[in-house]
């Protein structure tokens, strides 16, 4: 008896579980429409950082991170956290023509650098108003690189003889098949010359100096961070929390500012085997590829 009673019972309960289940979700849906439309100053103080690490080889997700900050007007400001040691040089002009474009558009944008910001991780660095770098940080190496591997004695060795078809006499320049002629080495360095000027060009027009002064240091030598800075390569030596806290000043932000960050695409391992493919990639393929990368001894 008792059991059929409970049974009763439970329908009126069951009916207030929903009645105030739908008046909390009610309640959720108006705060999160309030949060969008109504002013809240704690709302608007935040400043996005924009990781840029490893080797540049592909300027999508980067660009889009910009973007996306560069419209988010409760984003006060970016700052472009960058450890690199460059990369390709199409994807390093297409991140430091975003960066430029949404500065125009009214967002103020700073540079910190980590361990290491040279060549493509510097020259996306000039585009930002204000360069952040430890005393230790390794940047400049304002050149570009080309390099090919010659393999036609080892392949004369073992008894392999390539056979090539081409329309062009240039189309199979850089062959590790056979040895490059004097021809080949001169139109490659005509490339490789005018990619370097337009790196050169890139620092002087975002650091806004000279071309003439960009030039004496435009050789491709590594430079500390302290070194940048008495050249004037930086605009002051400090970590990554002195850049979000001028950064935070500079917009009139009141208070510890909200760091919007965007999660990693991929987990360690996935970077860490995409990384490997890129550098293979760069290192070994046969197609030319300009670089804005700074190597070490017996890393290539």
């Amino acid at each position: 008896m008792e059991m059929i009673g409970s049974g009763k019972n439970k329908s009126p309960l069951i009916k207030r579980l929903l009645f105030f289940t739908l008046i909390l979700l009610a309640l959720v849906g108006i705060s999160s429409i309030a949060s969008e439309w109504i002013p809240n100053q704690r709302a608007e103080n935040k400043i996005g950082v924009v990781d840029i690490t490893g080797l540049i080889s592909d300027s999508e997700h980067i660009v889009n991170q910009v973007k996306k900050f560069g419209a988010d007007k409760r984003i006060r400001g970016i700052v472009l956290r960058i450890d690199s040691p460059g990369g390709s040089v199409g994807p390093s002009q297409e991140i430091y023509d975003e960066v430029l474009k949404t500065r125009k558009g009214g967002k103020v944008i700073y540079a910190s650098m980590g361990a290491l910001a040279a060549s493509g991780g510097y020259y996306i660095a000039s585009a930002a108003e204000k360069i952040f770098a430890n005393p230790g940080t390794l940047t400049g190496s304002i050149g570009v690189i080309m390099a090919f591997a010659n393999a036609k004695g080892l392949m004369e060795k073992i008894g392999l003889q390539p056979q090539v078809i081409k329309a062009g006499k240039y189309k199979d320049i850089g062959s590790p098949a056979r040895v490059m002629t004097q021809k080949e080495k001169n139109l490659l360095q005509s490339v490789v010359v005018d990619v370097h000027q337009q790196f050169i060009e890139a620092v002087a027009n975002g650091r806004d100096i000279s071309i003439a002064e960009v030039t004496k240091i435009a050789d491709g030598r590594i430079l500390t961070g302290r070194q940048a800075y008495s050249l004037n390569l930086v605009d002051q030596l400090g970590g990554l929390q002195a850049s979000i806290d001028q950064l935070a000043n500079k917009v009139g932000i009141i208070g510890p500012p909200i760091i919007i960050k965007e999660k990693p695409r991929a987990g360690l391992l996935d970077w860490i085997l995409q990384t490997t493919i890129n550098q293979s990639l760069v290192d070994h393929s046969s197609i030319p590829s300009l670089q804005y990368t700074w190597h070490l001894d017996g890393w290539q």
